[in-house]
């Protein structure tokens, strides 16, 4: 009996080395989007009022969990039936980052006055401002999440049916505390900045390393602003580059990263245009009050 039980521990330890070495690989091809992921939702979790970084994470955080859990069976059941769906649903996800990448663009350049405007609203209406940036941050990471679980899907897709959702699982877990845990650290290092100073009476290294943590965050927040744009437009343009063929080729001879860019640009200008476009029609054809 006891030779019996030792054996089945050996088999639960093969099978955990299986997954591991699995995870392993699926983690290392999802390196890129995941670093993507980081800069895109660090972006969005940030600038709202230090009592609420935390909670705001923690709901974004929630959402990112749902997310996964709503995605893994979805991806596994189409992959099987209707792969070309997941084709096509990352092209409406890639379309949808580069209009975001590129409205954040003209806002930036072109609405600055109405930026103000609208940030002065939202110190007024703080709660439904921040409810719906929550939900920005929750569609964003979406697609994202898609993005992982399809990369991470694809490689073990000749594995056996166990190992796929084990590896997928994993993969899907790491990503969500991995990033929202480093988000968490970069929203509170001002506190921590302050609680050094504290300790300290503002003196010595530890005091100095308080001052440096504090004035380092509004420079963070601004570097993460440009590199969450920069990476949603990555994004948006390697899942066009990646899934479909003439853009593919049209970009082949371009290093990927300046691929992608140029084709998020474009993709996300179009996007930007169809919108507007749209808008206008709709108010025209809205009945006069």
């Amino acid at each position: 009996m006891a030779s019996g039980f030792f054996a089945l521990l050996d088999d639960i330890a093969a099978l955990m080395d299986d997954v591991a070495l699995a995870t392993k690989v699926a983690s290392q091809k999802t390196a890129g989007i995941l670093g993507d992921d980081l800069a895109v939702n660090a972006e969005k979790s940030t600038g709202f009022v230090s009592s609420r970084e935390l909670p705001v994470l923690w709901a974004i955080t929630k959402g990112s969990f749902i997310n996964k859990l709503i995605i893994i069976p979805i991806v596994f059941l189409l992959n099987v039936y209707l792969p070309i769906v997941i084709t096509i649903v990352l092209m409406i996800g890639g379309a949808y980052l580069a209009y975001e990448g590129v409205e954040k663009i003209i806002d930036y350049f072109f609405h600055k006055q109405a930026n103000e405007v609208h940030k002065e609203e939202d110190e007024v209406n703080h709660l439904e401002a921040e409810k719906k940036k929550v939900n920005d941050a929750i569609r964003t990471d979406f697609i994202l999440s898609l993005e992982i679980v399809i990369i991470a899907l694809s490689t073990v897709l000749d594995k056996p049916l166990w190992l796929r959702i084990s590896t997928v699982s994993v993969v899907a877990l790491i990503a969500t505390v991995g990033v929202y845990g480093i988000v968490a650290l970069i929203v509170r290092m001002d506190d921590v900045g302050y609680s050094l100073i504290k300790r300290s009476n503002n003196k010595g290294i530890t005091g100095k390393i308080g001052n440096l943590l504090i004035k380092s965050l509004p420079v963070i927040i601004k570097m993460l602003s440009v590199i969450g744009t920069i990476a949603l437009l990555l994004v948006a343009g390697g899942l066009f580059l990646h899934n479909v063929a003439f853009i593919h080729h049209l970009f082949e001879n371009l290093p990927e990263f300046f691929g992608s860019l140029m084709i998020g640009l474009l993709v996300g200008l179009v996007a930007v245009l169809l919108v507007t476009v749209l808008k206008k029609l709709l108010n025209l054809l809205r009945p006069a009050k």
